[in-house]
C-alpha cells in the first residue's frame, strides 16, 4: 500500500472515530480566533469539538486541547490545553500555547469542570491544515 493510500486510510478511519464519538456525545464545530494557541494552531482554523465525560480515560488530561467557557464572559468558548487536571476540586488550568499572547488560568485561575465545552479533536479547515489536533507531543511551546 502506497503512502497516499495509507494517508487516505488513516483520514477514513478517523473519520468514522469522529462519527462514532459524534452519535454518542454531543459535537461543536469551533473556529480559532487570535495567536494564543501558535504554533499548533493558526487564526482561522476549524475544529471539531466533543463533549467527553468528565471521568477518565475520557475525561481531560494534561497536554489536550479543549474548549471552555471564558469565565469572564460565559457567552465566549477559548481553546486553550490543559495543564493540571484537579479531579477532586472539578477543575482544570488551561494554557495557551504562545504564553505571551494568551489570557488564561494565569489571568482567571482554574476552571470548572461545568464550563468546559468538550475535546477539539480534529481540524476540518482551513484546505491543507485539516488532520488531528496536534497534541502536548506534536508542538514546540514558544
Amino acid at each position: 500500500m502506497g503512502a497516499g493510500a495509507r494517508r487516505i486510510r488513516r483520514l477514513v478511519v478517523l473519520a468514522a472515530g469522529v462519527l462514532g464519538v459524534a452519535w454518542y456525545h454531543p459535537v461543536r464545530r469551533v473556529e480559532v480566533i487570535g495567536l494564543s494557541m501558535a504554533p499548533a494552531l493558526h487564526p482561522g482554523d476549524r475544529l471539531v469539538v466533543v463533549r467527553l465525560p468528565w471521568r477518565p480515560p475520557f475525561g481531560p488530561v494534561p497536554g489536550q486541547v479543549v474548549a471552555v467557557r471564558d469565565p469572564r464572559r460565559p457567552d465566549r468558548i477559548l481553546i486553550k490545553r490543559v495543564r493540571s487536571v484537579d479531579r477532586r476540586a472539578g477543575t482544570l488550568d488551561v494554557e495557551g500555547d504562545d504564553r505571551r499572547s494568551s489570557t488564561d488560568s494565569r489571568s482567571f485561575g482554574p476552571v470548572s469542570r461545568s464550563a468546559i465545552v468538550g475535546r477539539a479533536v480534529y481540524r476540518y479547515a482551513p484546505a491543507g491544515r485539516n488532520g488531528p489536533v496536534p497534541g502536548s507531543e506534536e508542538y514546540h511551546r514558544t
